[in-house]
C-alpha cells in the first residue's frame, strides 16, 4: 500500500478522535475513547483477557529485537515485584550510531505537518489500546501494581494522557497559520507586499527517562508530546520496568514504517546493570528535550546539567491533607483510607501528611479529638484491607527494597497509630505486600519536623498534630513552598478555612481537592480535565498536560518572500 494512501486513511480514521480530544481539553468535561473495563476488549481484533495474558506469557524468556541501528548487544534482568523473572532481553545501543540514525528521519517527519503527525501518533495509541491486556500484565509485573490498577492506569489512563499530549501539541502548532499574505500601505507609493511561510520545527531528539512505578502513565505524555511536535524520541526505561516501554517503542516503529516514515524516529536504549546511561545521554548535544519522572536528586541534576535541553521534570513532593472539620465524617474516613492504601502509597500523588488540630475537629457525628480521628482512620484502613484478597487487589506489591526499608523505619519516628502488616499473596508467593503504617507526629516538636517535612515514598502517612486551623494552613504553605506538592486535600465546613486553603494553593501553585467523600480520590486525576502537577512548585516544573508542556518542544521558523 502506498505511503500517501496510508496517510489519507489515517486521517479519515483518526481525525474524528483528534477533534473530540480538542473539544475535551477545551471544555474540561469527561471524555475518554479508551474503555476502563477489561470486558470491553476482545472485539475487532483486540486481545481479550485470555489472549492478552497468553501474549504476555509468550514474551517471557525471549529477545525483543527492535531492528535498531547501533545495537551492540542485548541486556535484561527484570524481576517482577511478584517474584517472577521476566527473562526478556532488549537491545543495548551504541548511541554514537543510533543518535545520527534517529536524526536522519526528522526532515520528512517535520515536513509532514502537524495533522499527519497527530494521526500517526493516534494510530500508535490505537494499536497499543488493542493490546491493553498484554500491556497490563507488562505493567503489573514491572511496577508491582495490582492487575486492575495496572490495566486501568497502565492502559486506558496512560493512553488518554498520551492522546491529551497529542491534542495540546496540535493546538500549539496550528496556532500560527502555514502561510500569510502581508501588505503594508506606503501612501502614494506601491505597498510593500510579502508572502510569509511559517513552519513548526523540532528542537531535536527527545529523551524520555522512564520511571519504575508508572512506566506508561508517566512515559506517554513526554513521548507523544515530542513525537507529535516533530522530534525523534529516544526512550530510556527504568532498568526494572523496561518491558512496557519496549513494547511501546516496538508498536511506534511498526506504525511509523507502515506510514512511510523512518522507524528510527522512535528508539529504545536499555542499559546494563549499574551502567547509569541517563546522565551520559542527558548531556549529549543531540538530546534537546528531556522528560523525567523520579527522585528530586536526579531531577535537580538534570535541570542543572542538561543545559542544551529543554527539561521537563516530575520530582518528589510532600502531599498534605488538612482536616479541620467534616460534613460527612464516615465518607471522609473511607475516602482517605482508600487514598492511603491504593498501590501501597507508591504514587507521587498519595497523601503523606494529615494536618489535624490537636484540640480535635467538628463533624456531623459531633466533636472528635485528634486521637479519635486518627484511631477512626486506622480502623477504616483496617476495615478496607481486612480481607486479604481485597487487600492484594488494592495494594499490589512493594516495588523495590527501598520502599520496604522506609516503611520499616517509619514505625520508629513516632507513636504508631496503625502498624503495617504483612499479607500473603497466594497467586504470587514471592510478592512483598504490606498494609500502610500511620504514625502520629507533633507539629510543634522540632525532632518530628524532619519526618513530616521529607518525602517518605511508600505506604507511610503521618498524622501531624497542629495548634489550630490557621497553623495547619501555614504549615501547608511552608510544605508546598519548600518541598513541593503534587496534590493537596482539605476537609472543612468552614468557609474562611476553605478560602484560606484555596488561597495558599493558588499562591503556591498546588492542585487542590476539597471535601472528597465519594468515588473520586485526591491521588487520582483524569486526562483532558485534571492537571497533574502544576509546574509552579518544587514537586514538578511541568504539568500534565497544558500548553506549556508542548509549546517549547518546537519553534516556528519563518521564510519571507517578495509577493
Amino acid at each position: 500500500m502506498a505511503a500517501e494512501l496510508t496517510v489519507h486513511q489515517l486521517i479519515a480514521t483518526h481525525r474524528p478522535t483528534l477533534d473530540q480530544a480538542l473539544e475535551a481539553i477545551r471544555t474540561r468535561a469527561y471524555w475518554s475513547p479508551h474503555p476502563e473495563h477489561p470486558k470491553a476488549y476482545g472485539e475487532h481484533g483486540s486481545l481479550d483477557m485470555a489472549a492478552g495474558k497468553a501474549a504476555f506469557d509468550a514474551l517471557l524468556g525471549t529477545r525483543l529485537d527492535l531492528g535498531q541501528p547501533g545495537t551492540d548487544g542485548f541486556v535484561g534482568g527484570e524481576v517482577s515485584p511478584y517474584g517472577i523473572e521476566l527473562g526478556v532481553e532488549y537491545p543495548h545501543a551504541d548511541v554514537d550510531v543510533l543518535l545520527p540514525a534517529m536524526k536522519a528521519g526528522q526532515k520528512a517527519w517535520r515536513d509532514a505537518g502537524a495533522e499527519i503527525r497527530a494521526v500517526v501518533c493516534l494510530e500508535i495509541l490505537k494499536r497499543i489500546s488493542d493490546r491493553t491486556h498484554e500491556f497490563a500484565h507488562a505493567v503489573m509485573h514491572t511496577s508491582g501494581q495490582a492487575f486492575m490498577m495496572a490495566f486501568q492506569a497502565g492502559g486506558p489512563h496512560a493512553q488518554d494522557r498520551g492522546l491529551e499530549a497529542v491534542a495540546y501539541a496540535y493546538v500549539e502548532q496550528v496556532r500560527t497559520p502555514d502561510t500569510a499574505e502581508w501588505t503594508k500601505p506606503q501612501g502614494k507609493r506601491d505597498p510593500l507586499a510579502l508572502t510569509k511561510q511559517f513552519t513548526p520545527v523540532p528542537r531535536g531528539i527527545g529523551l524520555v527517562v522512564g520511571c519504575n512505578t508508572f512506566p506508561t502513565w508517566n512515559g506517554y505524555p513526554g513521548l507523544f508530546a515530542s513525537l507529535a511536535t516533530g522530534n525523534a524520541v529516544l526512550v530510556k526505561p527504568h532498568p526494572r520496568a523496561v518491558l512496557p516501554l519496549a513494547l511501546t517503542v516496538q508498536v511506534a516503529r511498526d506504525v511509523l514504517g507502515e506510514a512511510g516514515f523512518d522507524p528510527n524516529l522512535v528508539a529504545l536504549t536499555a542499559e546494563r546493570p549499574g551502567e547509569g546511561i541517563a546522565k551520559t545521554l542527558a548531556t549529549r548535544p543531540e538530546i534537546r528535550i528531556i522528560d523525567y519522572t523520579g527522585s528530586t536528586e536526579f531531577g535537580d541534576w538534570l535541570e542543572a546539567n542538561a543545559r542544551q535541553a529543554q527539561v521537563y521534570t516530575e520530582k518528589a513532593g510532600v502531599n498534605s491533607v488538612l482536616v479541620e472539620s467534616a460534613g460527612d465524617y464516615k465518607g471522609m474516613l473511607a475516602n482517605l483510607a482508600f487514598s492511603l492504601s491504593l498501590y501501597s502509597g507508591q504514587m507521587c500523588t498519595t497523601p503523606q501528611n494529615l494536618l489535624i488540630p490537636r484540640d480535635g475537629i467538628r463533624t456531623d457525628e459531633g466533636p472528635k479529638t485528634f486521637d479519635e480521628v486518627v484511631a477512626d482512620l486506622a480502623r477504616s484502613v483496617d476495615g478496607l484491607l481486612g480481607d486479604d484478597a481485597r487487600a492484594n487487589a488494592l495494594l499490589g506489591a512493594i516495588v523495590n527494597p527501598d520502599v520496604k526499608a522506609r516503611l520499616e523505619t517509619a514505625a520508629g519516628l513516632g507513636e504508631v497509630a496503625l502498624p503495617s502488616r504483612e499479607i500473603a499473596n497466594p497467586e504470587f508467593p514471592g510478592a512483598v505486600v504490606r498494609t500502610p503504617v500511620v504514625v502520629k507526629l507533633d507539629g510543634a516538636k522540632p525532632d518530628h519536623e524532619a519526618a513530616y517535612m521529607s518525602e517518605c515514598f511508600g505506604p507511610v502517612s503521618f498524622a501531624v498534630a497542629v495548634d489550630s486551623a490557621s497553623d495547619a494552613v501555614e504549615l501547608l504553605r511552608r510544605t508546598i513552598r519548600e518541598k513541593g506538592a503534587m496534590t493537596v486535600g482539605a476537609y472543612t465546613t468552614d468557609e474562611e478555612v476553605e478560602q484560606a486553603v484555596q488561597e495558599v494553593c493558588l499562591e503556591e501553585a498546588a492542585q487542590l481537592s476539597l471535601n472528597l467523600v465519594g468515588g473520586v480520590y485526591v491521588n487520582q486525576t483524569a486526562a483532558f480535565s485534571d492537571f497533574h502537577g502544576s509546574g509552579g512548585n518544587p514537586a514538578a516544573n511541568a504539568a500534565l498536560c497544558d500548553g506549556a508542556f508542548v509549546a517549547n518542544r518546537f519553534r516556528v521558523v519563518e521564510v519571507r518572500r517578495e509577493a
